[in-house]
């Protein structure tokens, strides 16, 4: 790759995290292309040339905020062999992403914007893997015989958004202990009485894969008596 190419594509690259910021604190109609240049250290023509306008600079946020999630989830389904632990795990790798990237939360807002016409949504992104997880752990017998797995993925994509919209003001919603509570509530419902104990709402814990089965360092697993 040559130098200019280099040059050209770290550029690109200001561009979108200095938008993704700006989007962020401001709606989409209120957010000037020349508020975007300026935070990224470049020039408005250098914008022009890399974006046509302002949704083409709001769909690259958008498309890097997709991958980033895919990206996160994809490496939270790596380790646990449960489905519902897969989601579990998940979700706290969301919170992470909404907590700490601000691609994330400046894609995420531009989702919700009305004056944008999203062309690659986040929030249904996220949808569809819930409800991958939930069909695979139905699939795979891990539903206790009262869970219903369409209505409870809705609860989960439903919880979750809130926990994104409350987190905006409040990052307690964010936390690991917050998500923890929704889960210690939820699994004992939701998971087969037989994996139930095998859980950890927390999310899997470093280590849990090595020496045994609990792992060193693992953190609680779930109480079929939580929430009771």
């Amino acid at each position: 790759m040559s130098t200019k190419q280099d040059r050209a594509i770290r550029t690109r690259d200001a561009l979108i995290e200095a938008a993704a910021r700006v989007f962020e604190a401001s709606d989409y109609t209120e957010s000037r292309l020349d508020v975007i240049s300026r935070a990224a250290g470049v020039s408005r023509g250098a914008l022009s040339f890399h974006f046509a306008g302002k949704a083409e600079v709001a769909e690259a946020v958008e498309e890097l905020a997709v991958a980033a999630l895919t990206a996160a989830v994809e490496t939270a389904c790596r380790k646990p062999d449960s489905a519902l632990q897969a989601l579990v795990d998940s979700t706290h790798a969301l919170a992470r992403l909404v907590r700490d990237d601000h691609v994330v939360r400046g894609g995420l807002r531009l989702n919700c914007d009305a004056a944008h016409r999203s062309c690659a949504s986040l929030r249904l992104s996220w949808e569809r893997r819930v409800r991958a997880l939930m069909t695979r752990a139905a699939a795979a017998g891990e539903l206790s015989a009262h869970a219903a797995r369409h209505p409870t993925a809705d609860v989960i994509v439903a919880a979750t958004a809130g926990y994104q919209v409350l987190g905006v003001r409040e990052e307690a919603w964010l936390s690991s202990a917050a998500l923890t509570g929704f889960w210690d509530c939820l699994l004992p419902r939701l998971a087969h009485p037989d994996l139930v104990a095998r859980l950890y709402p927390g999310g899997t814990p470093p280590g849990r894969d090595e020496g045994g089965p609990d792992g060193a360092g693992a953190g609680p697993r779930i109480s079929p008596a939580s929430c009771a």
